[in-house]
């Protein structure tokens, strides 16, 4: 009789005992469980909230690069640039933009125009005195000649790949909005992208620059691309369907 009131005692004892331990176990499991997930949503939460200020940051730096609605871009080294003649007129662009563009005059003078390379590769220094003095000459605040030049530093002449194009048929026009009514303007607005070349400065372009025309600059190349776009806040302009 002892032994069999012993024996229901220890199954009580255990089943009890049991009992505890299977719900200490399943709460451990549960606050176990329940932290690591609010800690995934929190990481999540964190990386999302990085992700936007690290945009933030890029957008802001572009701005601040930004003088007078012009980007700051690095002078191209000398030894990658070339000096070609283009109908009749000598140019100095960096060697893959010279052959494109090379090519593309060659290209529209068979149907008849002609592509008249104006301007090519300025070192800062040369723009630094096509912009103070030139602008002290015709008595230009900073802000009235950054209009239709850019400061030194931040004029897309500097890398090499950009050049200023005009109409052989009309002098005229160089420089000038009134470009746009060229064969050549034309020529260009509907093949220069078939020679990787764009219009850099269309009208309400997102840097807020005067309309150029005759401004063109050359991204067939990782380099150029990453010139013009990597890490700036600019938007390339839709081009017409032809």
């Amino acid at each position: 009789m002892k032994l069999e009131g012993l024996s229901k005692s220890f199954l009580a004892i255990a089943g009890v005992t049991g009992f505890v331990l299977l719900a200490a176990i399943s709460g451990l499991i549960f606050y176990l469980a329940a932290p690591k997930n609010n800690a995934q949503e929190q990481i999540s939460s964190d990386n999302s909230v990085a992700t936007s200020q690290d945009r933030d940051s890029v957008n802001k730096e572009a701005e601040n690069d930004a003088l007078l609605g012009h980007l700051e871009y690095e002078e191209a080294p000398k030894s990658e640039i070339v000096a070609v003649n283009v109908n009749g007129r000598r140019i100095r662009l960096r060697e893959s933009a010279a052959k494109k563009f090379q090519q593309m005059a060659r290209d529209a003078r068979k149907a008849g125009i002609r592509l008249v390379p104006i301007s090519g590769f300025r070192s800062v220094k040369e723009q630094e005195k096509l912009f103070i003095k030139v602008g002290a000459a015709r008595n230009q605040t900073p802000a009235e000649r950054a209009s239709v030049s850019a400061p030194p530093g931040h004029s897309e002449h500097h890398t090499g790949y950009a050049v200023d194009v005009g109409d052989g048929a009309v002098p005229a026009t160089y420089l000038s909005t009134k470009f746009e009514n060229t064969d050549a303007f034309k020529c260009m607005e509907a093949y220069a992208a078939r020679y990787s070349f764009e219009l850099s400065f269309a009208k309400g372009n997102p840097q807020g620059v005067s309309y150029e025309p005759w401004h063109w600059r050359f991204v067939g190349d990782r380099n150029s691309l990453e010139t013009f776009y990597k890490g700036r806040n600019v938007k390339p302009v839709p081009t017409p369907e032809y």
